[in-house]
C-alpha cells in the first residue's frame, strides 16, 4: 500500500477535526475523498502531507511515517492544495525550474522533466507568459505540472477543479487520468460527476469519521452517488 492511515485524529481546542479516520490507497488508484464542508476532508489531506501534525494516530506513505521521516514523505508526493500556491510574478517555465530545483533536479534532467511536464499538461504555448497572466485553468495546469515535476507514486489534489469552466473541468480530468495510470491518486472534490467520471473508489467522511469506503460502483449500484452522499451526511 501506498499510504496507510491508522485512527487519524486532529483535534483544535475542544473541536474533533478528525476522529480515528483509517484507510489504506493502493498503486494505480484514484479515491474520491468526499464530505461537506468542514467535515475533515483538507485536514486529513493535509496531514498526509506533513502540512500539519496529527494529534494521534499514525500516516504513511510508501512505508515512511509522516511525522517521523518527514522529507522522505514529501519527495514522493505531489500535493496541489485547494488554493493553488504560485508565484505570481514568475514566469511559467520559471516557476517549473524553480519547484524542480526544490527537489534537487539540476541540470539536464531538470529540463528534461520540466519539457515533459509543459508537454503533458499543455503549457508549451504560456511558458514565457507570468503565471499572474494566466486564467483559473491554466494555473490549474501550472499547479499540476509543480505537484508531478518530481514524479511522486503518490498526488494529493484538494478540489483542483474548483471554479474553472466546464471546457477547462474536462480538460484538468483528463490530466489527471493520464498522470494517474502509475500513482496512488487522492483527490478531494464537492463534483459527485467528478467522482464518476474518474475515480475507481469513494470515502466519504462527516464530522470527522469516515462513513462510506468502497468502490465507484457498488456505492452507485442502487441509488446516484448524489442521493447515497445525502443520505451519509445528514447531520
Amino acid at each position: 500500500m501506498l499510504i496507510v492511515v491508522a485512527a487519524l485524529t486532529k483535534q483544535y481546542g475542544n473541536q474533533l477535526a478528525v476522529n480515528e479516520v483509517s484507510f489504506t490507497c493502493d498503486k494505480g488508484e484514484i479515491v474520491g475523498f468526499l464530505g461537506p464542508n468542514g467535515a475533515g476532508k483538507s485536514t486529513t489531506m493535509k496531514i498526509i502531507t506533513g502540512y500539519i501534525p496529527a494529534t494521534s494516530g499514525k500516516a504513511e506513505v510508501c512505508g515512511f511515517d509522516v511525522a517521523q521521516q518527514a522529507a522522505e514523505v514529501k519527495k514522493r508526493i505531489g500535493y496541489l492544495p485547494e488554493h493553488n500556491p504560485l508565484y505570481l510574478d514568475m514566469y511559467v517555465r520559471e516557476h517549473l525550474e524553480f519547484a524542480g530545483k526544490l527537489y534537487g533536479l539540476k541540470g539536464a534532467l531538470l529540463q528534461s522533466r520540466v519539457d515533459e511536464m509543459m508537454n503533458r499538461c499543455g503549457l508549451e504555448r504560456e511558458q514565457h507568459k507570468k503565471i499572474g497572466a494566466l486564467s483559473k485553468g491554466y494555473r490549474q495546469r501550472v499547479g499540476l505540472a509543480q505537484a508531478l515535476i518530481h514524479n511522486p507514486p503518490v498526488l494529493i489534489l484538494d478540489e483542483p477543479t474548483t471554479g474553472l469552466d466546464p471546457n477547462q473541468i474536462t480538460e484538468i480530468r483528463q490530466l489527471i487520468l493520464s498522470t494517474a495510470q502509475d500513482k496512488t491518486v487522492i483527490l478531494s472534490t464537492h463534483i459527485m460527476q467528478e467522482v464518476q467520471a474518474i475515480c475507481h473508489r469513494a470515502i466519504i467522511i462527516n464530522l470527522g469519521e469516515i462513513v462510506a469506503d468502497a468502490p465507484v460502483s457498488e456505492l452507485t449500484a442502487n441509488a446516484s452517488l448524489e442521493d447515497v452522499f445525502r443520505r451519509l451526511t445528514q447531520v
